[in-house]
């Protein structure tokens, strides 16, 4: 592929500046990785793990060590790793459902949560089956101005029926830091004075491996993610997870299959193998990922642009965002990145009325797992401010490639 010499020479610049930054991803990359390797060993996982099952999936020992194995790589006490759940909204709304009943209430603290939550949550008397359909409450609290926590308002909020504080670790479609660990564990602390019993409940999409620990590490109950983003390691066909505590993960369990049933059914449909490799490579290839959005950072920010995280800032997740100047240069920033695919190439991306989501959107995902976020991709919502959001890269020169593409493409149309 060929680059003008605008183009390379953004990339030789921007490759000198995160230097440092590399480095930081490198050690994280390593403890990360021998963490997972170590709970690997303690479960002594071994060929005959990976067998298929069928049917109930009675008595299916790699689907439980792969439990073990999740919840001990992310410092929780049980996890429910499987095949079936079908995105991280599914696998968010489990989680929610199961620990929820009517009369109670859900509090949001960092603000709106993603858009195709929105569903999910719901509205009173929908007749959808969302939570507020079975009478449970729904409220959230703005994030201040600057992104951070307004206590002061989250207080006041949380009523004697909350029982589930919701926080979403990652930006969304927001122009807002993702939370870091530090920052999830003071929120965890500032509720449970307000009130001890309180379930704290993070959705973990698109952070784990990005910090040297996970939320359940430094006190939430119950999180869950999508293994077609981070842990599944660009492997992992489908499926979801969800770590915390150990009754609190029996009932999103109960949720999942039926009450009585829980996580001891399930045929793992020849997935097992998939899903224990895709954690063990999940540690390096989310740092490859970290990578390019650092890579694209330094050479947007040259360009002119606002990005968000700064390629110098802390990493808790693998979002990148840019903010573009006009609808034009979303679309060309987000077919460029298709260009730059090993799959679907030769695809344009338009924006279309996409399910779940309020605005058009348009989405740039040559993947080989459909809608697999820890390969690069890139979507955005066509709406102002025109803010695209890049994500994954299985390796760093994928992640290059793609941004010098788009930055090509830009240049090709006159929109730089």
């Amino acid at each position: 592929m060929q680059f003008g010499d605008k183009v390379m020479s953004l990339m030789e610049s921007a490759e000198r500046q995160v230097e440092s930054a590399f480095r930081h991803i490198e050690k994280t990359i390593d403890l990360n990785q021998w963490k997972v390797i170590s709970a690997f060993q303690k479960h002594k996982v071994s060929d005959y793990h990976f067998a298929s099952s069928t049917g109930y999936g009675y008595n299916d020992r790699g689907r439980e060590v792969l439990d073990l194995v999740y919840a001990d790589s992310f410092g929780a006490e049980a996890a429910l790793v499987r095949p079936h759940f079908v995105s991280g909204t599914h696998t968010i709304g489990t989680a929610l459902f199961g620990v929820l009943r009517p009369g109670e209430h859900l509090l949001y603290i960092t603000g709106k949560p993603y858009d195709t939550l929105h569903k999910v949550i719901g509205k009173p008397g929908d007749g959808t089956g969302s939570l507020q359909d079975f009478g449970i409450g729904y409220d959230e609290v703005a994030l201040l101005e600057d992104g951070s926590p307004d206590w002061t308002a989250i207080a006041a909020a949380i009523q004697p029926n909350t029982k589930v504080i919701g926080i979403q670790r990652s930006r969304g479609y927001s122009w807002r830091p993702s939370f870091t660990i530090q920052q999830i564990g003071e929120m965890v602390r500032f509720v449970k004075e307000v009130n001890p019993n309180l379930i704290v409940f993070v959705d973990n999409c698109y952070g784990e491996f990005t910090e040297q620990q996970e939320p359940t590490q430094v006190g939430v109950d119950l999180m869950a993610g999508s293994l077609i983003k981070n842990p599944g390691g660009g492997i992992a066909p489908s499926g979801g997870y969800i770590a915390g505590r150990q009754d609190l993960v029996d009932l999103a369990a109960y949720r999942l299959t039926a009450p009585g049933i829980g996580g001891e059914v399930g045929a793992m449909l020849g997935a097992t193998r998939a899903m224990f490799q895709g954690l063990f490579l999940a540690p390096h290839l989310v740092g490859q990922a970290v990578k390019g959005s650092v890579f694209a950072s330094a050479v947007f920010e040259q360009l002119g642009f606002e990005s968000h995280p700064r390629w110098d800032a802390q990493r808790t997740d693998l979002i990148q965002a840019i903010r573009f100047t006009s609808a034009d240069h979303l679309i060309t920033f987000v077919q460029g990145i298709q260009k730059a695919a090993a799959v679907d190439s030769h695809v344009v991306p338009e924006p279309w009325d996409m399910p779940g989501y309020e605005h058009p959107v348009i989405m740039a995902a040559g993947t080989f797992i459909q809608g697999g976020s820890l390969e690069l991709s890139a979507d955005a919502p066509i709406r102002e401010p025109y803010i695209a959001y890049m994500q994954g890269g299985l390796t760093y020169s994928h992640c290059k490639l793609g941004v010098l593409t788009a930055i090509q493409h830009m240049v090709d149309k006159g929109l730089l």
